[in-house]
């Protein structure tokens, strides 16, 4: 099964609709680091991240991870061994924070964009994630609370997502 992305507002996956928020600046083929842009393409998703201080854990088929303090994102362009991979911010590479005062990483799924042999500079961190306001994003594709909850009850390690 594939999440596909309709119309740069809403996710389908089966019968369901869900609104989301996007990149700032739309959709691209040509991903850099920091352009504020959704990559276009098919990809699979990862395991689930969550705050298990703020959320039990969720009811879904993939794997749960709970995020700690030290839990970071590498999106350092300087970093070939790291970049675009799960870090420990105590390591000398800049990074995006997990565990984060505002609530959008909660909950969150990393897209496997960019991940198999990352290209330095191609785009990093790119998220299935929270959002109350629905404000465009860095690049991630956000959704409601409620909302990603039912979609974890749907999705399984298999599922796809179409960003197009």
């Amino acid at each position: 099964m594939i999440i596909i992305l309709k119309n740069k507002v809403s996710l389908k996956f089966d019968e369901f609709l869900f609104k989301c928020s996007i990149g700032k600046k739309g959709l691209t083929k040509k991903k850099i680091e920091g352009d504020k842009k959704t990559p276009i393409g098919k990809f699979s998703l990862g395991n689930l991240y969550y705050r298990s201080d703020r959320i039990l854990k969720p009811i879904t088929r993939l794997k749960c991870i709970k995020i700690r303090k030290e839990m970071g994102w590498c999106d350092d362009i300087q970093s070939e061994k790291k970049y675009n991979k799960l870090v420990n911010i105590n390591e000398k590479v800049k990074h995006e924070r997990l565990y984060r005062k505002d609530h959008k990483y909660d909950l969150l799924i990393p897209i496997k964009y960019n991940t198999k042999k990352p290209k330095l500079g191609k785009g990093s961190a790119i998220f299935l994630h929270l959002t109350s306001n629905f404000i465009p994003t860095k690049g991630c594709v956000a959704l409601k609370k409620k909302d990603f909850l039912i979609m974890l009850r749907l999705i399984n390690k298999k599922t796809k997502i179409k960003l197009a």
